[in-house]
């Protein structure tokens, strides 16, 4: 059932002031399409943020790998470096990264053996050679490709201080001196948050 409009002002009177005329629709259409075009093209690119946590060999790879990746299509993107993490932007430690016998269920080396004194070495010299046979980048490349890519790494001040770090000792183009409220307000800009 209908309800009976014939009271309402919009019924009775299509001049109403609150009706726009068709050129005042079509000024509006206008503004609406030219703001709709301001916007795409300020579209900025994707975000993506990255925490670094680990400093092993094999968890130094993942944070890059997808930095440099997201990099090449278009993503800004922010790595930011905490903890033992804070030893890939290193340039002396991040050349001496270890691959850890012990705990890792994808070596071929049970837990009693990789417990003995010189398994570490041992198995990250293997890692190491299965990198340069497979003509892996190291992270080395990795990060100087990020880098010329526009990826900003940051290395949390308080690991800095904690560890006894001089910032000298990290990579150039590497942004020292973040804070966590930084690395939080990034996350919280960003379309895509990774913990690594």
């Amino acid at each position: 059932m209908r309800a009976d409009t014939s009271d309402t002002p919009e019924a009775t009177d299509p001049s109403a002031e609150d009706v726009p005329s068709r050129a005042e629709l079509a000024a509006r259409v206008e503004k609406l399409e030219a703001r709709l075009a301001a916007s795409d093209d300020d579209e900025s690119p994707p975000k993506l943020s990255i925490v670094a946590t680990k400093g092993t060999l094999d968890m130094a790879y993942p944070p890059l790998i997808l930095a440099s990746t997201a990099a090449a299509f278009g993503y800004e993107v922010t790595v930011f470096h905490t903890f033992w993490g804070l030893d890939i932007l290193h340039e002396e430690r991040s050349k001496e990264l270890k691959l850890s016998a012990v705990g890792n269920p994808n070596l071929p080396v049970p837990n009693l053996v990789g417990a003995l004194p010189g398994m570490d070495r041992m198995t990250t010299a293997m890692m190491e050679r299965k990198i340069a046979d497979n003509d892996t980048a190291t992270i080395e490349e990795l990060i100087e490709t990020s880098l010329d890519m526009g990826v900003e790494f940051q290395a949390c001040q308080m690991t800095i201080e904690l560890l006894g770090y001089d910032e000298a000792d990290f990579y150039d183009g590497v942004t020292t001196g973040v804070g966590a409220a930084t690395a939080i307000r990034d996350m919280a800009d960003a379309d895509v948050q990774l913990l690594i």
